[in-house]
């Protein structure tokens, strides 16, 4: 079973090792440090050991707040993911974290189930949003994920796999419901990507969404 790297950054130390504990209880999650804002992180990161798989990032932090840490890790180490974990549940703040380069949004009440689910979605789909902010974010996601041509003709089996995309499903469990080889689906992903202008799972939820294909 494959392991993942957590690092957490939150200036409440006693939450974060809190949460520290929770996760290495998670049997596929360890973490390798806490820190207390981005600037430390960016200290942390220096050292290749140091790099994790994923961020768990707070919002409101002294120094280098999240959106700050968010964006320097999209820019830097584009491969890390990011979850964020705050107390606001606000729209602004969810959004301006999307933007910035996060990946996923829980908030700090959230059951230890629910943020093993979010670790795993992270890890599987590249992406995790609880159902609260499931309007807020498609609704409102920033530009650069919005489909640049929305009028474009997709093809039954096309239509198909954007539907499947909208579920927990991986692009290998939605290759077998389809009933072809994962080339196959990499070709009807690549296809719709083309068509759209778009470079991610989430545009192609977003699409799907809007345009009725899948609704909420």
């Amino acid at each position: 079973m494959s392991s993942y790297s957590v690092a957490i950054v939150d200036d409440h130390i006693l939450i974060a090792k809190a949460v520290g504990g929770i996760i290495d209880n998670f049997s596929k999650y360890n973490v390798l440090y806490e820190v207390e804002h981005g600037k430390a992180l960016m200290d942390k990161f220096r050292q290749a050991k140091n790099i994790p798989d994923i961020v768990l990032l707070d919002i409101a932090m002294p120094v280098m707040d999240g959106y700050e840490t968010a964006k320097w890790i999209k820019d830097n180490h584009p491969e890390v993911l990011i979850l964020t974990l705050s107390m606001q549940d606000d729209e602004q703040s969810l959004i301006k974290m999307i933007k910035a380069g996060a990946k996923g949004y829980l908030l700090k009440n959230v059951h230890p189930i629910e943020l093993e689910k979010a670790l795993d979605a992270l890890t599987i789909k590249g992406f995790y949003y609880p159902d609260w902010a499931t309007n807020k974010i498609f609704l409102s996601i920033a530009d650069e994920e919005s489909p640049v041509n929305q009028t474009v003709q997709l093809t039954e089996r096309e239509t198909e796999f954007l539907e499947h995309c909208c579920s927990e499903l991986t692009y290998k469990q939605i290759g077998e419901i389809m009933f072809c080889s994962n080339r196959t689906v990499e070709g009807y992903r690549d296809a719709i990507f083309d068509k759209l202008g778009l470079k991610t799972r989430v545009g192609l939820v977003m699409y799907a969404i809007k345009s009725g294909i899948y609704k909420l």
